[in-house]
């Protein structure tokens, strides 16, 4: 079939049989296929005698049932198999990546989904494969095909398709296969378009993979993806973990880590090969195909080549990649601060609705790192409270990594900000950087890592910044504005009351050089005054609504109730703020 015509064009010409596209399902004109790739077709059955492949839930309202696991009380939260579970585990596709992970969404299914069923347009397909476990894959592939482990009591989308065996074989076997070099050079000829339909999948010729080496790979990418706190299943941030005498110091901490990391990606890759090589000898097709997969193609975070491509040079990977990971140390030093993590007990503490500081201290009585008691965290560009979040950053710091480090630690985080998240600013020191970062830069990441539904909401004066905070969307309660009033922003009117007042009286004896000076900071602090007044008028308008909300109906709509009071208004709700 890819024997090539002896012409002085015969580089851009094959021989192929029209009926060699008739041993291939659906007919296409692979023309380029070799004859081992065609005994393929003709020795090997068809995937679909093995195994059974659907899709799974079209809810007729995403919208309504749908949400990322973080939006809501993670007291609702569950599997298929635990009794009351509100929301349940919901696989719903996402970007390439193979073995295990882009487990983000949860699908209201109480009374076994009942509103779901019930829901015009609605359409559940696949429950034989509810629960069990399965290889799950996005009908879109864009970034190429990729299979993923879902457990059983997960659900899974239609949007994502789910196969198992039929005669109950391990389901790693199945995903050695999907996730070969076989099967990536197969997918496209199946159907070259950018989605992989169940049909496609059943058209596949079905070869045996080894289920050890499958279980190694899995275990890697789970651990992974369990190392981001978007994962429902993070404990705590690696970088902190097991700090002793030998890692007083983060650099010391991060190198470790980028070691341990890198040798993560060089075991995947082996393992990954070996499952290639396993399979192009079954196939016969050494001549065919290589066991060797692309660097940028170890689909695990730990891997900057996945992460943030392979098109940038090493030194801007390492760079992208350290800042990276010092900014996840400041968002879990935040989530800390907020009781949502601790120091003390891995994975979620505060995580529903309606639990207090004194729920924390019930699991951790005496914390290395006290949380904030009333979840409102100031976020500004200067240093106005004992407790905001760049002052309790370096506590933070200091808890984990010891006084005597402090100073070169906070160097270290500066330095890594300095890389990509902030520029660097001449005579500043690490505490105005950090500050900075704090103030300018870290909602828009936060916003980013949690893809526009931000569970750390950010109150905000307006364009002066003359008062932001943090709020802890799962700390919030009716009371939460009136208290931000009282504890926040009148003392901090009556800061910038006296800082005018201050400035005033040494404009009376200043220079004329230094009088130009102090009317420009006059005039900022004016300004912000201003702005503060009127963001108090109407923070005590809606704190006398005392708003409450039903974190089931999602960020997307609590977000909106605040009118302006809050950032980023539209990026969230999709909508200019609606003021009352």
């Amino acid at each position: 079939m890819s024997e090539q015509t002896n012409t002085d064009m015969s580089k851009h010409f094959y021989r192929a049989s029209a009926a060699d596209f008739m041993k291939i399902p659906g007919s296409p004109v692979a023309y380029w296929l070799t004859e081992k790739w065609l005994e393929m077709f003709e020795s090997t059955s068809a995937i679909s005698e093995y195994s059974y492949a659907s899709e799974g839930i079209k809810t007729g309202n995403n919208d309504r049932f749908l949400r990322y696991w973080f939006e809501v009380n993670w007291n609702d939260v569950g599997a298929l198999n635990q009794e009351n579970s509100k929301w349940v585990f919901h696989h719903k596709g996402g970007e390439y990546r193979k073995w295990a992970g882009n487990r983000e969404f949860v699908i209201y299914w109480l009374n076994d989904g009942k509103a779901v069923r019930e829901m015009p347009n609605s359409g559940i397909q696949g429950e034989r494969l509810f629960r069990q476990d399965a290889a799950v894959w996005s009908d879109i592939t864009s970034g190429g095909f990729s299979a993923r482990l879902k457990n059983k009591e997960h659900l899974f989308d239609s949007a994502c398709p789910a196969a198992a065996f039929i005669d109950g074989q391990s389901i790693e076997v199945l995903l050695g296969f999907l996730n070969s070099c076989v099967v990536k050079y197969l997918t496209p000829i199946i159907n070259p378009t950018l989605h992989f339909k169940v049909g496609n999948f059943r058209a596949l010729p079905y070869v045996r993979a080894h289920a050890d080496v499958v279980n190694k790979l899995i275990d890697i990418s789970l651990c992974d993806w369990n190392s981001a706190e978007t994962s429902w299943d993070f404990t705590s941030l690696d970088i902190s973990k097991n700090v002793s005498d030998d890692y007083s110091m983060i650099a010391s901490a991060y190198d470790d880590f980028k070691k341990k990391g890198d040798a993560t990606i060089q075991e995947m890759k082996q393992l990954e090969e070996s499952n290639n090589r396993t399979l192009i000898e079954l196939c016969g097709l050494q001549k065919d195909l290589i066991a060797e997969v692309p660097i940028n193609e170890i689909t695990i975070n730990c891997n900057p080549y996945y992460r943030y491509g392979n098109k940038l040079r090493d030194i801007e990977l390492e760079n992208l990649y350290r800042c990276d990971t010092l900014k996840s140390l400041v968002s879990f030093s935040v989530g800390c601060m907020m009781g949502r993590y601790s120091l003390d007990k891995p994975g979620l503490i505060i995580a529903s609705q309606g639990e207090t500081i004194q729920d924390y201290l019930a699991q951790i009585p005496s914390p290395k790192f006290m949380p904030d008691d009333d979840a409102i965290l100031p976020l500004t560009d200067q240093e106005w409270f004992a407790d905001d979040v760049t002052n309790r950053f370096r506590e933070f710091v200091k808890v984990v990594w010891g006084e005597e480090t402090l100073q070169e630690n906070l160097d270290f985080v500066a330095e890594s900000l300095y890389l990509h998240a902030i520029k660097p600013k001449k005579g500043e020191t690490s505490m105005e950087a950090i500050r900075r970062y704090l103030s300018t830069q870290f909602y828009k990441d936060h916003m980013k890592t949690y893809k526009k539904r931000p569970i750390y909401w950010l109150f905000s004066s307006g364009k002066q910044k003359a008062f932001e905070c943090l709020v802890y969307l799962h700390r919030y309660n009716e009371g939460t504005l009136s208290r931000m009033r009282t504890e926040y922003v009148t003392p901090l009117m009556g800061k910038y009351e006296s800082q005018i007042r201050h400035i005033e009286e040494q404009q009376t004896s200043a220079s004329a050089v230094e009088k130009t000076k102090l009317d420009k900071e006059l005039k900022d602090y004016q300004s912000k005054l201003n702005e503060l007044r009127e963001f108090d008028s109407k923070l005590k308008h809606y704190a006398d609504m005392r708003i409450s909300l039903d974190l089931d109906d999602g960020v997307k709509v609590n977000y909106g109730k605040f009118g302006d009071l809050l950032a980023n208004v539209k990026d969230i709700t999709g909508e200019k703020p609606n003021v009352t």
